[in-house]
C-alpha cells in the first residue's frame, strides 16, 4: 500500500468512528478519482436510518453509477474501513468502480463482530466469480489494531 492509500484508509477509519458515535455499526467509505480527488465519502448509517441496505460502500458505488462516466469509474478507487461484504462487492462489480483498498478484511471482521452479523463470503471471492478487472488491496496491517478498536 503507498502512503496515499493509508491516509485515504485512516479518513475511513475516522469516518467509521463517527458512525460508531452515532450508534451505527463502525464502517466508513471513500471514492477517489484517478487523479487522487476525494469524490464523496460517507459512513454507515444501518441503525439509525432503519435501512439494513445503508451501506458506506453502496453508496458510494450507486453515486459512482450516476455521477461518473464508465472511464472515471474505471479510474477510481473505493477505500473503505472493512472489506466488502457480498452485496456491496456486487455493487462495486456492478458500478465497475477500478479497484478496492480496505483497512479490515471480512475475516478480521468476523473476529470482532457478534455471530451471525456477517456473510462468510470475501469480496475477493465476489469479484473473481465476477471476472471483473478490479484490482484489490487489503487488509493494510499498518492499520488493523486501529479499525479494530472501532468494534468495542
Amino acid at each position: 500500500m503507498t502512503p496515499e492509500d493509508i491516509g485515504h484508509l485512516r479518513r475511513c477509519i475516522e469516518l467509521a468512528a463517527v458512525a460508531a458515535d452515532r450508534g451505527d455499526d463502525p464502517f466508513g467509505s471513500l471514492l477517489v478519482a484517478g487523479d487522487g480527488t476525494v469524490l464523496a465519502e460517507r459512513s454507515n448509517r444501518v441503525v439509525t436510518s432503519d435501512d439494513v441496505t445503508a451501506h458506506p460502500e453502496l453508496h458510494l458505488a450507486q453515486w459512482a453509477s450516476v455521477h461518473l462516466t464508465s472511464g472515471q469509474r474505471a479510474a477510481a478507487t473505493m477505500y473503505t474501513s472493512g472489506e466488502h461484504c457480498p452485496m456491496c462487492a456486487a455493487a462495486h462489480v456492478w458500478a465497475g468502480i477500478g479497484r478496492l483498498v480496505f483497512a479490515l478484511s471480512g475475516e478480521q471482521i468476523r473476529e470482532v463482530s457478534a455471530p451471525g452479523t456477517t456473510i462468510h463470503l470475501s469480496a475477493r471471492e465476489v469479484i473473481e466469480r465476477s471476472n471483473a478487472d478490479i484490482d484489490v488491496a487489503g487488509p493494510c496491517d499498518d492499520l488493523v489494531t486501529e479499525a479494530r478498536a472501532l468494534f468495542g
